[in-house]
């Protein structure tokens, strides 16, 4: 067929689409209890057909699905760098370091609410949720199993400060991306942000601050941490010098030094670290980066913490995010989003509708296409003039976009954030959920900001009425 023969996929075509994805998945994950990714693979054959039925080549098709793998190929290689960082910074004793000195001074009364602040302030540093939950995430979730809390609610805590700073960040790639899609300017999106992203903190840390009080007045099994305590230190040189190479990787980035070769500095200097304090020589190094550490204290809760890490403990994710991402390149590339999304532009009629439009278009598409990015470039370009139109100042579609986009990505397994969130804390998104409050919180005070029209600033009438 010529590109003559090309017809836009109708919307009952792309609902199909959508309905077979939702089905095949839910189905395979609940009553067969598979892995989202031979669903996600089926699907994207599904819509490849209907793509070429519609008149499209297998060649465009083909254009899509890797357009969409080269967006995510920056996410799969620090994922990969990652693996390598938490094995090698397990064998240097690194991640046994920082969990030993916070079984020392965290309590169950304060731990969510000091996990939440403590992940916060390394993210809006780095500007990196990936990176936090990789180093100081993995860290905590060895304290919290230490003092007894659950581990899906530590893991919410981890999620929520993480991806404060990702949002907050100027640093941070989303932080970017969201004020050039919706033409805004950062600080002015930063700033914007504030007025959503702070209340939803301050009640994420009081949820968590109720939820630790219930475990403050908890006995605490003060033979089971000090086994803890000694099997660490059995197994590991414990030293507050091995705390230098979280420090270094959070100055690099700090420092404007990109992430591929900041987290890779990383993994040269827990190789050194490995050698110098622990005894390790070259093929330990070198097994633990790619194949992980393997913990045999013969206590089980430090074995099952510390046995994890390496390069092949990541090719699940890895697989899973080609996968996601070819599906969302065909949806992309043939016109089914924005056919979608079209039709919801139909039934907005009031800025609170419109403001629930975007958010809801932000959970779909990281629902469907896996990747926070396209969360924020398709209802981006979608709901820009609409909010133009409205006479609304851009700063309020990317604030929405943040608030919805970047915040529902780390709660979706078969995300490239939640794949990666799931493989290095060991905890499924389903099960942190419910205890990712901050970023449940967020979207409904954006939503209500837009009903009430509470921040929603208006564009300067010379601007709105070239909109109008």
């Amino acid at each position: 067929m010529s590109k003559k023969t090309q017809r836009q996929i109708s919307f009952g075509e792309v609902l199909f689409v959508f309905l077979f994805l939702i089905v095949s998945l839910m189905s395979t994950i609940i009553l067969f209890g598979g892995d989202p990714h031979i669903p996600i693979l089926v699907t994207t054959i599904i819509a490849s057909i209907v793509a070429i039925r519609a008149g499209y080549k297998w060649n465009d098709i083909q254009d899509g699905i890797i357009d969409g793998i080269k967006m995510s190929m920056q996410a799969i290689l620090i994922l990969m760098i990652v693996g390598m960082l938490i094995g090698v910074w397990i064998l240097a004793g690194v991640v046994p370091t920082m969990i030993y000195y916070g079984l020392k001074i965290l309590s169950p009364g304060i731990f969510l609410v000091a996990t939440c602040l403590i992940c916060a302030i390394v993210s809006l540093a780095t500007g990196s949720s990936w990176t936090t939950a990789g180093t100081v995430g993995v860290a905590l979730i060895g304290v919290g199993m230490g003092l007894g809390m659950p581990m899906p609610m530590v893991a919410g805590a981890i999620i929520s400060g993480a991806y404060f700073g990702d949002k907050m960040s100027p640093l941070s790639d989303t932080t970017n991306l969201a004020p050039a899609m919706a033409g805004a300017d950062l600080f002015d999106h930063v700033k914007h942000m504030i007025k959503t992203t702070g209340p939803s903190l301050v009640i994420a840390l009081i949820l968590y601050g109720i939820l630790g009080a219930r475990y403050a007045g908890k006995e605490l099994d003060i033979a089971g941490i000090n086994q803890l305590l000694e099997g660490l230190a059995g197994e590991f040189a414990i030293n507050p010098l091995l705390f230098i190479p979280p420090l270094v990787v959070i100055l690099m980035v700090v420092f404007k030094v990109p992430a591929i070769p900041g987290l890779i500095g990383g993994v040269v200097l827990g190789s050194i670290f490995a050698a110098i304090f622990q005894g390790a020589g070259m093929g330990a190094i070198i097994e633990a980066s790619h194949y992980g550490f393997v913990s045999e204290t013969g206590i089980a809760e430090i074995d099952e913490l510390l046995t994890r890490g390496g390069l092949d403990s990541m090719m699940w994710t890895v697989s899973l995010i080609m996968i996601a991402m070819s599906f969302g390149g065909v949806l992309e590339k043939t016109g089914m989003l924005n056919a979608l999304l079209e039709k919801v532009l139909k039934v907005v009629k009031s800025t609170g509708s419109l403001v629930l439009a975007t958010v809801l278009s932000c959970f779909f598409i990281n629902l469907t296409s896996g990747d926070q990015y396209m969360s924020l470039v398709v209802p981006g370009r979608m709901f820009k003039d609409a909010y133009a139109e409205r006479g609304l100042h851009p700063k309020n579609l990317s604030r929405v976009l943040e608030d919805a986009g970047t915040l529902s990505s780390p709660l979706i397994p078969w995300n490239t954030c939640g794949a990666f969130m799931l493989s290095t804390l060991a905890i499924h998104p389903f099960a942190y959920l419910p205890y990712a409050f901050l970023n449940l919180i967020n979207p409904l005070v954006s939503i209500f900001y837009g009903y009430t029209g509470i921040t929603m600033e208006k564009l300067p009438e010379e601007e709105a009425e070239k909109a109008a």
